[in-house]
């Protein structure tokens, strides 16, 4: 065995730490086990019979308190073991291959005889001597670099070298805030201790299992967290200031961690700051904290986003839950819903029950109001807020289909009409009709129960995008409605009376949340074109949602007539690409895939100031990606998501001037990270190479690389 081996040769002063310290309870016969097996014991010193088994497991209880918090050399435990065994071969025959195999690997845990030096921001493995002063992958992490694994990268940081051990009950709350955010600021604080949990390996459940018998310094030392907020916002805006200050400072038994915040945002970042300053120590079974830190932190972005698309395949709360608790590791602050579309309308309305009664796939696959309430605080106690999107006049469809059956008329035209290529471009479709006045009774219903379950709404999400003009010209009442009104039949006839639903949906959703007027974001789309943006949107009440290339020469546009933007285009920030076309043979439209590289080079100040010369920091209010679910569902969701949408969370809050290289040590260890708080994130690279960073990126070869080698 190679690990027993580098034992037996280690230098005399290595040092070893006996499993008792590890498990707790008495020294058991694995323990002798261990020795045994791991320090090849030469044959005089084996144990004289299998009668005097109960004899040694005694005489090792007898010695539990000289074991117990003691670190022992190699030649000690030796003279242990001496002491304790005979000269049997019976015995030996006995321990070393029977009960050393099935009971030594089941309660001892191996040391590893590895060890970590920080070197130019790199940490190198090294075998361990007991002499250099190496340190556990997880510490070398923790503290190596200006960074060390925090995630995304802070503005400013300078973090200490050394560590202190503690365990997660010693942790204490100290909050120095208004009433208004001190329940908020409990809960964040819940989630921040349970984060702590996460940390252990062994981890389930909603608990870990410390016990071991700890050095008694780890087991008093004391972790105050003492929170400074003077506002009492407690609604996330476009307004909201999230900065934060992180101050660690230990003195004696206790640590001490500062955090100063101007709102209950601020500080919840810090919170999650603090998580990432904190470890599972390999050997001692404990957490440990960076002894000394600051940190002076603030976004680049105020709008960074997620797009989870619920329409065309069903999430559930909880899929909802673990993607919102995986945003605020990542500092991100906008879910954007895409909750209905033309495939299914899954929320129920207490005032329009037919809506998920015709347009749910399953009476199981609808969101009740309490469960929308219940996500907005969800997401709120994590730093984010929820954007509703109901997308129309477009893709709107099943669910609408039940109005001519209750005097209404149809509501919707062209839904699941056939071939679908000519009146949308995905099937099913299905687009408002225009004609029926009562559509707008029916809007007005749903806008006012969406204001009232995502309260308070600070932005609205009206959709807009892919609007088909050949369905509405081909639909009888339609055409007809629009003859009688003295239009015409052409383009710009259906642009004008596109952008007057646009205006009568905008007025609509004022008038029913108490006449208080809420940003609109509207999908690029025709009625955001060079000709025809300023005709029909004003750019005080909208804000446009990037979708196309970055290189579209209508960003430049909308910048040069003070549109604010956020960005998500597809080139870059589309999740769902590079699949299979899940219509026909070949890939998706937006193929390639987009790795984590492209995403996290994808800057918006870089593509505003490519077509205009200017990053127009105050218009570009930051992105999205997008999370479009046609060949997606909860099963294969978080891969889908993480860990690219990191490296989207990294650009929009730091908004490096480097690329992607730097970042990928803490890149790839904020992806374990989030495995361990139970995310499905997709893997970046094998094991190796996470335990030897940088020796995995591609590299120029010294001598000529010879192909065809093999026949």
């Amino acid at each position: 065995m190679t690990t027993p081996q580098h034992h037996a040769r280690a230098p005399h002063r290595m040092r070893l730490r006996v499993s008792s310290m590890v498990f707790g309870g008495a020294v058991s016969m694995a323990t002798l086990v261990l020795l045994y097996q791991g320090l090849s014991l030469p044959p005089d010193t084996r144990p004289p019979g299998e009668q005097l088994i109960v004899s040694l497991e005694s005489r090792l209880q007898r010695l539990e308190s000289d074991l117990q918090a003691k670190q022992l050399t190699i030649t000690e435990i030796k003279n242990l073991v001496r002491q304790l065994a005979g000269s049997n071969s019976r015995a030996n025959s006995l321990l070393g291959s029977q009960y050393g195999v099935l009971t030594a690997s089941k309660f001892v845990r191996l040391p590893s005889p590895w060890g970590y030096r920080c070197e130019s921001g790199r940490c190198i493995k090294e075998v361990n001597d007991g002499i250099a002063g190496l340190v556990t992958l997880n510490q070398c992490k923790l503290t190596c670099g200006p960074f060390g694994v925090l995630w995304p990268q802070p503005q400013t940081a300078k973090l200490g070298t050394d560590v202190v051990e503690f365990l997660p009950t010693n942790v204490f709350l100290t909050p120095l805030i208004t009433e208004e955010v001190l329940p908020l600021l409990r809960e964040a604080f819940d989630i921040f201790k349970g984060n702590l949990e996460k940390h252990h390996p062994h981890y389930s459940s909603g608990s870990a299992p410390w016990s071991s018998h700890w050095s008694p310094s780890s087991a008093v030392h004391g972790v105050e967290v003492k929170v400074q907020v003077q506002g009492v916002e407690t609604f996330l805006t476009l307004h909201t200031n999230e900065s934060y200050e992180l101050h660690i400072h230990t003195d004696g038994d206790k640590t001490t961690a500062t955090i100063i915040a101007p709102n209950f945002f601020g500080a919840r970042h810090a919170l999650e700051t603090l998580t990432q300053l904190v470890e599972y120590h390999e050997n001692r079974g404990t957490l440990m904290i960076v002894r000394t830190a600051s940190v002076y932190d603030a976004p680049a972005f105020k709008y960074r986003g997620l797009l989870l698309d619920t329409s065309r395949n069903f999430f559930s709360v909880a899929a909802i839950e673990r993607t919102l608790d995986t945003m605020a590791a990542n500092k991100l602050n906008t879910f954007h819903w895409h909750i209905t579309d033309t495939h299914s309308f899954p929320l129920y309305l207490e005032s329009l029950p037919n809506m998920a009664f015709y347009g749910a796939y399953t009476p199981s696959q609808i969101y009740h109001p309490h469960e929308v309430r219940h996500l907005v605080q969800y997401a709120r106690v994590r730093g984010i807020r929820i954007v509703p999107e109901l997308d129309a006049p477009a893709h709107v469809g099943n669910g609408w289909q039940w109005g001519e059956t209750h005097g209404l008329g149809k509501l919707a035209v062209c839904v699941n009409k056939e071939p679908w290529l000519s009146y949308c471009f995905q099937p099913p479709c299905g687009q408002l009709n225009l004609a029926n006045p009562n559509m707008y009774t029916v809007m007005a219903k749903i806008y006012k129960e969406l204001a009232q379950v995502f309260s308070p709404v600070d932005l609205f999400h009206f959709g807009g995008d892919e609007v088909n003009l050949n369905c509405w010209n081909t639909t009888e009442e339609i055409t007809s409605w629009m003859t009688a009104n003295n239009n015409s039949l052409d383009v710009d006839a259906y642009y004008d009376q596109w952008g007057v639903f646009q205006e009568k949906a905008y007025q609509l959703l004022t008038t029913v949340n108490k006449a208080v007027q809420v940003t609109g974001i509207l999908w690029s789309s025709g009625l955001t074109g060079k000709e025809r943006v300023e005709r029909y949107l004003s750019n005080s009440k909208y804000i446009i949602q990037i979708w196309t290339k970055g290189s579209d020469p209508v960003i430049a546009e909308l910048l040069r007539k003070n549109y604010r933007v956020i960005f998500s285009n597809y080139d870059s920030w589309y999740l769902a690409c590079g699949a299979a076309d899940w219509m026909s043979k070949g890939n998706n439209w937006c193929s390639p895939y987009q790795g984590w590289h492209v995403m996290y080079d994808n800057s918006p100040h870089d593509i505003a100031r490519n077509l205009t010369g200017s990053p127009h920091s105050d218009l570009v209010l930051g992105g999205e990606a997008a999370l479009w679910s046609e060949q997606i569902d909860e099963a294969s969701m978080d891969a889908k998501l993480w860990p690219r949408g990191a490296a989207l969370a990294e650009r929009l809050w730091t908004n490096p001037r480097t690329n992607w290289q730097p970042a990928e040590t803490r890149f790839i260890h904020h992806r374990q990270r989030l495995v361990k708080r139970g995310v499905q994130a997709d893997r970046i690279q094998p094991e190796w190479c996470y335990q030897n960073d940088g020796a995995c990126r591609r590299q120029q070869p010294l001598l000529p690389v010879l192909e065809n080698c093999l026949p």
